[in-house]
């Protein structure tokens, strides 16, 4: 997908983004989540974040966790460690 330039859902600087799948794809041909999702929703289940943001997600949590767990923006931000990167990321003055 193209890199939309607009607010990141999570720290809210205005970079070009990445889609982060909810519902990692390489769980979508498991069976526990075919019977919890369709395949629809797992395709497009998802946020745009920072790169910074998306790493962290990535770095903080494993595939199984964000699939069960963490598959809503609100459950992710409300994650301490996501928190602190937050609070990280919003005092970088990076440019994309």
């Amino acid at each position: 997908m193209a890199a939309p330039v607009k607010p990141c859902a999570l720290c809210a600087r205005t970079l070009a983004l990445q889609f982060h799948h909810l519902i990692p794809r390489r769980n979508h041909r498991r069976t526990a989540y075919q019977r919890r999702f369709s395949l629809e929703e797992m395709r497009t289940r998802g946020v745009w974040v920072c790169r910074d943001c998306h790493r962290a997600i990535h770095r903080f949590f494993d595939e199984g966790q964000l699939g069960l767990a963490l598959n809503t923006l609100e459950a992710l931000a409300a994650t301490p460690e996501l928190q602190r990167h937050v609070e990280w990321a919003r005092r970088q003055r990076r440019v994309s």
